[in-house]
């Protein structure tokens, strides 16, 4: 066992920080009946941005990233901006949508999304036959479990911001990965982008009922969203980052809306159809398909490769190249 989790590499990572988002819906409903989900989103994100903005400063890292140049604070903005809308385009999807409708949509879009921005701008070359089939399956099984959820009832206003959210995750994972496999340190860019974002939602504290937070069930709430799936998520969804290719991750951030349906029947005593456990198992078929590693070029085929080519991974001047997709 230990021996596969090493080989998954980064896979592990994305798939444990989805696994963490995946409980955010099961941990609001302990909130307080005051507490909005703008509201509740707001605090995640501003809790959960300064936590990573404090981790960036440790050791210079978060100077270091700003001062490359104009470019990369440009890219810091727009990755600051893109998580800020997010949040708030995915908790309006869920209230108009409901919450497992809205999941779904959102996540299940965003290796689409992904995939067209990486090819758009050069960060990934045509997606893998592997890529396109575990995506292919992931969406299959989001859209079951939809269909279990009766997402016929969901409005098209909530479907619309559910993709505007999808669109805005995809812009700020790619921004993100660009940064991180260009060697920026992978704490100072998660900090920067979520600092942004905490210091972008401010106003919302002031234009919504915040008291529920003061009391022992807000708080315990909000320390959980902050702290583990929004700091610790997206830390380890950065460490991710460094080895696997943000098409193959926005795939794995499938994990999300599943661990969601098993934490609601779990937990919250919801149901799910014949369809939805079906649509349980090809997500989970998906993600073992996008996170298991890649097949290594036998002892044989290595010694048969001329001295003068370059090993697969490599560019011809010998850096390693950043995968193309899963």
């Amino acid at each position: 066992m230990r021996q596969v989790s090493r080989s998954l590499g980064g896979a592990a990572y994305i798939l444990l920080a989805a696994s963490l988002w995946g409980t955010t819906a099961s941990a609001r409903t302990f909130a307080p009946a005051a507490a909005g989900p703008v509201a509740v989103g707001a605090a995640r994100v501003i809790g959960g941005g300064l936590l990573l903005l404090l981790v960036a400063l440790r050791g210079g890292a978060l100077r270091g990233l700003v001062t490359r140049g104009t470019r990369t604070r440009c890219l810091l903005a727009v990755g600051a901006a893109a998580a800020a809308v997010y949040q708030t385009a995915f908790f309006a999807a869920t209230a108009r949508a409901g919450v497992a409708v809205g999941t779904v949509v959102t996540i299940g879009a965003a290796p689409v999304f992904t995939g067209v921005l990486s090819m758009a701008t050069g960060r990934a070359s045509r997606p893998g036959a592997r890529w396109l089939a575990a995506t292919a399956a992931a969406v299959a099984g989001c859209a079951m479990l939809v269909i279990s959820g009766h997402a016929s009832g969901a409005s098209a206003a909530g479907v619309v911001l559910a993709l505007l959210a999808s669109f805005c995750y995809a812009v700020y994972a790619v921004t993100a990965s660009y940064l991180i496999t260009n060697g920026a340190d992978d704490r100072a860019v998660v900090g920067a982008i979520f600092g942004g974002a905490a210091v972008l939602l401010m106003p919302v504290l002031f234009t919504n009922p915040m008291s529920w937070v003061a009391t022992g069930a807000g708080l315990a709430v909000a320390t959980y969203l902050a702290v583990l799936t929004t700091a610790l998520a997206y830390l380890l969804y950065a460490r991710g980052l460094r080895t696997t290719a943000v098409t193959t991750a926005t795939t794995l951030g499938l994990a999300e809306p599943a661990v969601a349906a098993v934490l609601g029947l779990a937990v919250l005593g919801e149901h799910l159809t014949t369809t939805g456990f079906a649509g349980l198992g090809v997500l989970a078929i998906s993600l073992i398909i996008a996170a298991w590693p890649p097949q290594r070029p036998t002892t044989a085929a290595r010694s048969g490769r001329g001295l003068d080519q370059p090993q697969e991974g490599a560019s011809p001047t010998g850096a390693t190249s950043t995968p193309a997709s899963g």
